[in-house]
């Protein structure tokens, strides 16, 4: 089964780091983006990762090669200008459309149990993109008053159970490409277009570690994360 890792961004909130490396290749805890990527993918039998490229494209080329020292087999995809998520993904319709595969951000780590996704595309004969969800980490800490208004407690970036969101992993079947233009992004083309129809099905995770790198505050806040997770 292959892997597409959507890595063409510029990361423009993680500069100065990204303005020598592109942000798949960000050290977290010592070990790049990328790196951590792959390490899970390989848990739930995935052996092909299929890079989407642009953005000093060069520098992932050199780091991960033909893939062969993680155990897995690397191929690349690399757009000429920035295509967006959807196009960075059409671009590699010709690698990607022979079964099911998976497609992230390069962006983001976790240790949710991708089996659970795949086994859900596949039952359901219907759904062409089944869409990871996890809570909704608070950006900013929590105050709790009572009846009265009286302040009795603050909670520090809780986690909101109640609030779902994208958590930028999906399963996707071969006939999505049919929806994916050649430029623009996933979540402004291909998701609506398909979730109007019914077939984007949402499965939820909780309890599980997720984290999105956007800006240079979250290295070192998921640096120190993860390793509770994968030590």
């Amino acid at each position: 089964m292959k892997a597409a890792i959507i890595a063409g961004g510029l990361g423009r909130r993680l500069r100065p780091i990204t303005e020598e490396i592109p942000k798949a290749l960000v050290p977290i805890a010592g070990k790049p983006i990328i790196a951590w990527q792959i390490e899970w993918l390989k848990r739930f039998g995935l052996d092909t990762v299929v890079v989407l490229g642009g953005y000093l494209h060069e520098k992932i080329i050199q780091y991960l090669g033909s893939g062969s020292k993680f155990g897995v087999r690397v191929v690349y995809s690399v757009e000429d200008k920035p295509l967006g998520t959807a196009g960075a993904l059409k671009n590699a319709e010709g690698v990607l459309k022979d079964d099911v595969f998976v497609a992230l951000n390069g962006d983001v780590l976790t240790n949710l149990d991708l089996g659970k996704v795949v086994d859900n595309v596949r039952r359901n004969k219907d759904i062409l993109i089944g869409m990871a969800l996890v809570p909704l980490k608070s950006p900013y800490g929590v105050v709790e008053i009572d009846e009265e208004g009286k302040v009795r407690n603050f909670r520090e970036k809780p986690i909101l159970h109640e609030y779902l969101i994208n958590a930028g992993i999906y399963v996707m079947k071969p006939e999505v490409f049919n929806y994916v233009p050649e430029e623009g992004d996933l979540e402004k083309t291909t998701f609506p277009t398909l979730a109007r129809s019914g077939r984007v099905t949402g499965i939820p995770f909780k309890d599980v570690f997720w984290r999105s790198v956007d800006t240079v505050k979250d290295v070192q806040e998921v640096s120190k994360e993860i390793v509770k997770y994968f030590s």
